[in-house]
C-alpha cells in the first residue's frame, strides 16, 4: 500500500489509538496490498473505535471523573440544547411582557416559531442522551448516572415554565 494512502488511514483513528498502535499499524499498511477491501475495513474499524475506544495501556483511561466525562459531545450537547430551549422560552416571555406590560396567555391555531425550536430542542435531545447512556454506562456508571441526572434537571428546568404557566 502506499505511504501516502496508509498514513491517511491510520489518521481517521482517534488520538490515543494512533498514539498507541499508530506507528506499528503504518507499517502492516505499508507492507500489505492495498485492496479496497482492506480500506473499507481499516475505515469500520477507525468508526468503532470513535464509538467504543480501546481499553488498555493509557487508552480511554479519562472517564475517572465526573468533569471528564462531561465534555464527552453526546454529555454536554443535551444539557446545551436544554438550556437554548428554555432561554428561548423565556426570552419570548420577556419580550411579549414588555411588550404589553403583562404576561398573558393567548391561544393561536399556529404556537409559533419559539414553541417549534423549543419542541425540536427536547425531543432532538433524546437520541442523544440514549446513545450517551448505552456507551457510557457501563464504562463508567457513577458518572454516566450523574450526568443523566443533570440531563433530567435540565430538562424539568425548560419543562417548568410550559407546566406551570399552561404554555
Amino acid at each position: 500500500m502506499n505511504r501516502a494512502v496508509a498514513y491517511l488511514l491510520t489518521r481517521l483513528y482517534p488520538r490515543a489509538w494512533r498514539e498507541r498502535y499508530g506507528q506499528e499499524f503504518e507499517a502492516l499498511l505499508q507492507d500489505g496490498r492495498g485492496h479496497l477491501g482492506t480500506m473499507a475495513n481499516v475505515l469500520w474499524s477507525a468508526l468503532g473505535e470513535h464509538i467504543f475506544p480501546t481499553r488498555g495501556g493509557n487508552v480511554d483511561q479519562q472517564i475517572n471523573s465526573l468533569g471528564a466525562i462531561i465534555k464527552r459531545p453526546s454529555a454536554f450537547l443535551p444539557l446545551a440544547m436544554s438550556l437554548t430551549a428554555l432561554t428561548l422560552l423565556l426570552g419570548a416571555m420577556a419580550r411579549y411582557w414588555v411588550a404589553h406590560g403583562t404576561y398573558v396567555v393567548v391561544r393561536e391555531p399556529d404556537e409559533g416559531a419559539v414553541a417549534h425550536l423549543w419542541q425540536i430542542l427536547m425531543a432532538g435531545q433524546m437520541p442523544i442522551i440514549a446513545f450517551f447512556a448505552v456507551k457510557w454506562l457501563p464504562r463508567a456508571p457513577r458518572q454516566t448516572l450523574s450526568v443523566l441526572a443533570l440531563h433530567v434537571g435540565a430538562a424539568l428546568a425548560s419543562m417548568a415554565p410550559v407546566f406551570f404557566l399552561n404554555l
